[in-house]
């Protein structure tokens, strides 16, 4: 990468350990925290080190270490599963950022991963309005496109299964796809822009991923593409603009068909 060596600089941190941490911030103007852990299968023990804590405390010991480094802004990487499962919102109204997921149902239904990022969420905004620390939040929906790390993501893997045959319709766990491109601006553009503030969900449209299974047998019929529902999202209306507070920072939205593209791509160049 060009300027690296002068200008980029790694460092191994446990979000579970605050000096770690402290060490990566000194000196920084913004911080952009985006590591938590995305499980959507079932997990044991969802408390441990693998998703409850990382999520909950990490979002804690970063924004503290930011507030003691004077770091001017955070941009803290939640998720539609902060927005959803949301079963008591109203029918008739788009799903945006004022929605919250239903704590209380993740709970009974054992939906651990929703239920960290929804309260590692409220924690930053907690934080924020407890510390006066200056937190802009991202919301993005099912992250896809050209597979850069060894191993393959959370989202990247719902692909893969659909790609083998997979029929699982990921009720509780989708609300749009975005390519990883869009994602990476938004974050820019919610930290550059100084009037920039609250939630900004980050999808290319609101979708069913019943709308996402059927573009892929669309565009990829070699591959045996189960037929499901159109409707996958109980209660989810679509919408076009369902990122339109992004959209009015600028953001143009790389569409559905080209994620997609990108991404099954990517995958068979793996191959």
């Amino acid at each position: 990468m060009e300027g690296a060596d002068l200008r980029l600089r790694l460092y191994q941190i446990d979000l579970l350990v605050y000096d770690s941490i402290l060490a990566a911030i000194d000196g920084c103007a913004g911080v952009f925290h985006l590591a938590s852990p995305c499980i959507v299968d079932k997990v044991q023990d969802p408390q441990n080190r693998r998703l409850l804590d990382p999520a909950i405390k990490g979002t804690q010991n970063v924004l503290m270490a930011a507030k003691e480094k004077g770091v001017g802004r955070v941009v803290v990487t939640s998720s539609i599963s902060a927005i959803t499962p949301s079963p008591q919102w109203p029918a008739d109204v788009v799903k945006a950022e004022d929605c919250w997921t239903d704590i209380d149902y993740c709970k009974q239904n054992e939906l651990w991963y929703p239920l960290s990022k929804t309260l590692a969420e409220k924690v930053a905004w907690e934080f924020s309005k407890e510390k006066g620390l200056d937190v802009v939040v991202v919301n993005p929906g099912t992250v896809m496109g050209p597979v850069i790390p060894p191993t393959l993501n959370a989202s990247m893997l719902i692909l893969v299964r659909l790609l083998q045959g997979c029929t699982e319709t990921y009720e509780n766990f989708f609300m749009g796809s975005v390519h990883f491109k869009d994602v990476a601006l938004a974050h820019i553009m919610v930290y550059e822009n100084p009037s920039a503030s609250g939630r900004y969900l980050c999808v290319e449209a609101i979708s069913h991923y019943g709308d996402f299974v059927a573009k892929v047998a669309e565009l990829y019929p070699e591959y045996k593409i189960p037929s499901l529902p159109k409707d996958t999202q109980p209660g989810l209306l679509r919408a076009k603009d369902g990122a339109k507070k992004l959209m009015d920072l600028g953001l143009e939205f790389i569409p559905m068909e080209q994620i997609i593209k990108d991404a099954v791509e990517s995958l068979k160049a793996r191959d």
